[in-house]
């Protein structure tokens, strides 16, 4: 019995230890579906208007609006919601403009990194461009407070307490961690083609 049980062990983890280029492949297939599905929802206005506070606080970014930190406060929309003075706000602020661009940004990159299974050189042109928008991602735990949950007088506030906002920023740690996986597969393949 405990001889069958060790040979099914090992079956197991040969099977386990022969995934390892699928599992690549499908970090790059979910990269392809998050970053085009994320990109693509920033031609919608409520997420174009949801990322201005990232934005806006951003010293990296900042610049593609036109109204400064925290004038945004005043004309938060809920998703789904619709303020015709608070919309003409952001339509002079560029947020939607500025949205459009990055969703299209966003797109390409998810879809260099899938190609990567195809060619390591574009795919080593996705992951490099994910891992560097990634870490701009991550940045937003330092520049932006709606992170953070604020102190509405329960006790519980600040850090380590994320916001629903906040818990979309930390998971950009797992999508950094698999851009770098498979920006070193890239990096493998050209470097054993130039043998």
């Amino acid at each position: 019995m405990t001889t069958k049980l060790s040979n099914l062990f090992y079956t197991f983890l040969n099977i386990a230890a022969s995934t390892q280029k699928l599992g690549i492949n499908l970090i790059r297939v979910a990269i392809l579906i998050i970053f085009v599905w994320i990109g693509g929802l920033k031609f919608y206005n409520y997420e174009a208007e949801g990322i201005v506070p990232f934005v806006a606080n951003s010293p990296f970014m900042s610049f593609f609006y036109t109204k400064s930190a925290p004038e945004y406060k005043e004309y938060k929309l809920k998703e789904g919601e619709f303020n015709e003075a608070k919309h003409q706000w952001h339509v002079e602020n560029n947020t939607y403009g500025f949205s459009h661009g990055l969703g299209i940004l966003i797109m390409a990159i998810g879809i260099l990194t899938f190609l990567g299974i195809f060619s390591p050189k574009i795919g080593l042109v996705g992951a490099g461009l994910a891992i560097i928008m990634t870490i701009g991602t991550l940045s937003f735990l330092v520049t932006t407070p709606e992170v953070w949950v604020p102190d509405l007088g329960s006790g519980e506030h600040g850090f380590p307490l994320l916001t629903g906002a906040g818990r979309l920023v930390i998971k950009d740690t797992a999508i950094i961690a698999g851009a770098i996986v498979v920006l070193s597969d890239c990096a493998q393949r050209i470097l054993k083609r130039k043998k």
